[in-house]
């Protein structure tokens, strides 16, 4: 059998409140799970759980094999040991985990030569202080 995945490029951003835009801090594919799509699916239905139109499953965690391809800070500040560097250069801003007032932004694509380019939009949230009350008319 084939268990390739489908070939969707990912990257995640960090833009802190003081930055202009986001640093990508990770880039990984969707090729790089665990289990395919099809797998999930068998798994999920196995036990007689019931899949309907519009229902989502969600992959988790998409890491690749190399530091700048790991899909969570836990990975990439390998468990809070190390920084996470959110310039190109090294003299910005770092972090070990997500603080406050940061926004995650995860952006996917598909291409192939010849074929032209899919993308999926971007998707992204802000870390609001704990106990932060947001009315969902005036979310960012």
């Amino acid at each position: 059998p084939d268990y390739s995945s489908y070939d969707i490029q990912l990257s995640v951003g960090i833009q802190s409140e003081s930055m202009n835009e986001a640093h990508v801090v990770c880039r990984s594919n969707f090729a790089n799970l665990y289990w395919n799509a099809a797998q999930q699916l068998v798994h999920h239905s196995v036990t007689g759980c019931v899949m309907k139109a519009g229902d989502l499953l969600g992959s988790g965690t998409i890491s690749g094999t190399r530091e700048d391809t790991f899909g969570s800070m836990l990975e990439l500040s390998w468990r809070g040991t190390k920084l996470v560097h959110l310039s190109s250069d090294g003299k910005g801003e770092t972090r070990k985990f997500l603080q406050d007032g940061d926004t995650v932004i995860m952006k996917g694509f598909c291409s192939k030569p010849g074929h032209g380019r899919v993308g999926f939009g971007e998707c992204r949230g802000k870390v609001l202080p704990a106990g932060s009350v947001v009315n969902a008319t005036s979310a960012e």
